[in-house]
């Protein structure tokens, strides 16, 4: 018996060897989880059933348990190395077959998909033409480096104040003549081919109170050009209380007429909702438009909850994709693949897929990947009493060893 308890040790202790030297050679990996040794002892079987007195013959190795714990986040400079600070695994995808991992060091292959360094795709959510997500099935993300459309100004947003202490002008309005406005601004509107056209705004005070006439030109044109609501060079009537506030029906309608091309007019409303008639010096306050060129993607960045936002040299931002994760009922159950990989059973039950940033799926952080979660000192520590242990299960046989000895030498 003595040598069977002693030889089961020496077993067990070479295996807490295996695994601690295993963790220590891993903790420079990414996304790696230490494991630890669950012993059990062990009892001889009995027709009659045990009694108080049995003596054990041993122990044995009763699990391998991975710690899944939160390891150290280390930033990089890989927009897509991705760390998981919280609950969740990257779900990657091999040809349909699916695998599971913490490791968030991607890149984009030459197809455009986002892939680990043994090619499996990273899957999430899609996007429509839109930009917007799709939660549907999670599918491997491809990232699209297509220039984007222009978009036609449809909308153009102003906030002004006209001062109230100007003097009214009763002189015919030239845009080339500063004496015949009282003061001006503009802005860029776009075509429906992504060109950009400047429209310049004229503001005259009229010699009746509260009262303002608005004139457009395009492109430094003539002011027929513009079309402000009233007829080609008419101008728009602007009226305001004594408070100040602006009283004429917003938005205005405006049409620009256009030779390059495009469709033609440029149709879009022109709003001057929050302009104002105070005693103060003329100032805009906001000017803004819904248009743009043509642009092509100059970068991406991923945020915290998964969702790839494109940039672009138009200065526009479009959703890509959006990143998901998965998390199981008992992470421990697990079957690990090696590759810092883990594959789905029963005992870990069913992947739930979802967003980060829902349910028990953590964050993620771009540019960062989460480190080994080994603790090096408490490893080495621990390798000190395994060593110890594997001495004493030694000792054990040796003292065995001299009692038969002694026993055989009897005369």
């Amino acid at each position: 018996m003595g040598f069977q308890s002693g030889l089961s040790g020496l077993n067990v202790a070479a295996k807490n060897l295996d695994i601690i030297g295993n963790n220590v050679a891993n903790a420079g990996t990414v996304g790696y989880k230490g494991s630890r040794a669950i012993f059990a002892d062990v009892f001889a079987s009995s027709l009659n059933g045990g009694g108080t007195g049995q003596i054990g013959i041993g122990a044995k190795v009763g699990k391998v348990q991975q710690q899944f714990t939160q390891g150290n986040i280390s930033v990089t400079n890989n927009p897509l190395d991705l760390a998981i600070s919280g609950g969740g695994f990257f779900r990657l995808s091999n040809n349909g077959t699916i695998s599971y991992s913490r490791n968030g060091q991607f890149n984009v292959d030459n197809s455009g998909y986002i892939v680990n360094s043994d090619g499996l795709q990273v899957t999430g959510y899609p996007v429509d033409t839109a930009g917007n997500v799709i939660p549907s099935s999670p599918q491997p993300l491809r990232l699209s480096s297509a220039d984007i459309a222009p978009n036609a100004t449809t909308e153009f947003d102003a906030a002004v104040n006209l001062d109230s202490r100007a003097t009214g002008i009763a002189l015919p309005f030239a845009a080339n003549d500063p004496s015949t406005y009282t003061s001006s601004t503009s802005g860029t509107v776009y075509d429906s081919l992504g060109n950009p056209h400047v429209m310049t705004m004229y503001f005259v005070k009229t010699p009746t109170a509260g009262q303002w006439t608005l004139h457009g030109t395009l492109d430094g044109g003539p002011v027929g050009d513009v079309n402000l609501g009233a007829g080609a060079g008419n101008p728009v009537t602007l009226n305001f209380n004594s408070s100040g506030a602006l009283t004429t029906a917003m938005p205005l309608n405006v049409n620009l007429a256009l030779a390059n091309g495009a469709v033609s007019p440029l149709a879009f409303e022109l709003n001057f909702a929050g302009s104002s008639q105070f005693g103060a010096d003329f100032g805009v306050s906001a000017l803004s438009q819904d248009g743009y060129a043509a642009g092509r993607m100059t970068g991406f960045n991923i945020a915290a909850d998964g969702i790839i936002i494109g940039r672009y040299s138009n200065g526009e931002a479009l959703q890509l994709g959006q990143v998901v994760l998965a998390n199981f009922a008992n992470p421990g159950g697990l079957r690990a693949l090696g590759d810092n990989q883990w594959e789905e059973t029963s005992d870990s039950g069913l992947a739930l897929v979802g967003q980060p940033l829902t349910g028990s799926l953590g964050l993620l952080q771009s540019a960062a990947v989460e480190d080994s979660n080994v603790d090096l000192t408490q490893e080495l520590v621990n390798m000190i009493t395994a060593q110890r242990v594997y001495q004493a299960n030694a000792q054990t046989i040796k003292t065995i060893d001299q009692v038969l000895q002694t026993l055989v030498n009897l005369r």
